[in-house]
């Protein structure tokens, strides 16, 4: 996170061959984008190639701790709070795990928030994920084509909207997942662009429509972790700001519910005037006891 040392392990054997091959290995994974849109993650050649290109941030897999189910009973926007500095992890049909840390949430409460897929208490097939117990996965898709990734918190539809992650583990396989849904000829995306924002994540990740409900506590396919090396982040590292795509939701649009890791080169969006409030403490002062109370909840269309 910005500004913060990171304690680092030292480097073991295991992780300095890693290195060593990555220097020596061109890393390019030889599939189709065809394969990789009708199943990504079961066509790449093997997990070493994914695993040998790592973040300078990633350490020693081992000692990754995965969240259970306490950690997500918290408020929306505790939790969405909470899930910064957090690891993503998404492990393939062949078995290669994919990591990416956030540093980008949203939090969207149900009830009045009237940005909210949920506003209202309003239950629908689609947003049922919504209303299931904390640490639900919830996605759905915008704009016909692309899907976003939320997780369910405590409060009557409630649910964190996952912004975006820095890559830690896999970035060859997130590049060929990412280039399947781009233009042929497109440019090599650099690392801090493979996750930047809801969608761009689901690709680069491989998350598809058929997780939404599924358990984030207990899915073999995709969870979260802890990194034991790296400090939660204090209040002056974290940056709310208003969300984003939601303009046409009057007031709403303007709650602070957007937060992100301050300085962090993979964030969406940057909003210089929210940083400014929020290193004087003003930005508080859109969040009164009743609506982080109350409300808990999803978002509506978001930026891919």
């Amino acid at each position: 996170m910005a500004g913060r040392k990171r304690k680092m392990l030292p480097v073991t054997d295991a992780e300095a061959a890693i290195v060593k091959h990555k220097n020596q290995t061109d890393l390019t994974l030889n599939v189709s984008p065809a394969k990789l849109k009708n199943n990504p993650c079961e066509t790449l050649e093997n997990a070493q190639n994914c695993e040998a290109e790592l973040s300078h941030y990633f350490t020693n897999n081992d000692l990754h701790q995965r969240l259970e189910e306490d950690f997500f009973k918290q408020s929306c926007i505790s939790l969405s709070k909470a899930f910064l500095g957090k690891v993503l992890v998404r492990r393939c049909a062949d078995g290669t795990e994919l990591r990416g840390r956030i540093v980008e949430t949203e939090a969207y409460l149900g009830g009045e928030d009237k940005a909210s897929h949920s506003a209202g208490g309003k239950r629908t097939e689609r947003n049922t994920a919504m209303f299931m117990k904390p640490g639900t996965i919830y996605v759905y898709l915008i704009y016909g084509i692309y899907l976003c990734m939320n997780v369910s918190s405590e409060g009557e539809g409630a649910a964190v909207l996952l912004r975006s992650l820095e890559p830690l583990q896999g970035q060859p396989a997130m590049r060929q997942l990412r280039a399947a849904r781009r233009r042929e000829g497109a440019r090599l995306l650099k690392d801090k662009e493979l996750c930047n924002g809801p969608s761009k994540l689901c690709q680069a990740l491989n998350i598809p429509r058929c997780f939404d409900r599924r358990n984030l506590a207990a899915d073999p396919e995709v969870w979260l972790e802890k990194d034991p090396n790296i400090n939660p982040a204090e209040p002056n590292d974290i940056v709310s700001a208003p969300r984003i795509g939601i303009e046409s939701h009057g007031e709403w649009a303007k709650k602070p519910w957007r937060f992100y890791l301050r300085g962090h080169p993979c964030v969406s969006v940057v909003n210089k005037e929210a940083e400014r409030q929020s290193v004087s403490g003003n930005v508080t002062s859109n969040l009164v006891p009743s609506e982080v109370q109350s409300h808990t909840g999803q978002h509506n269309v978001k930026k891919a």
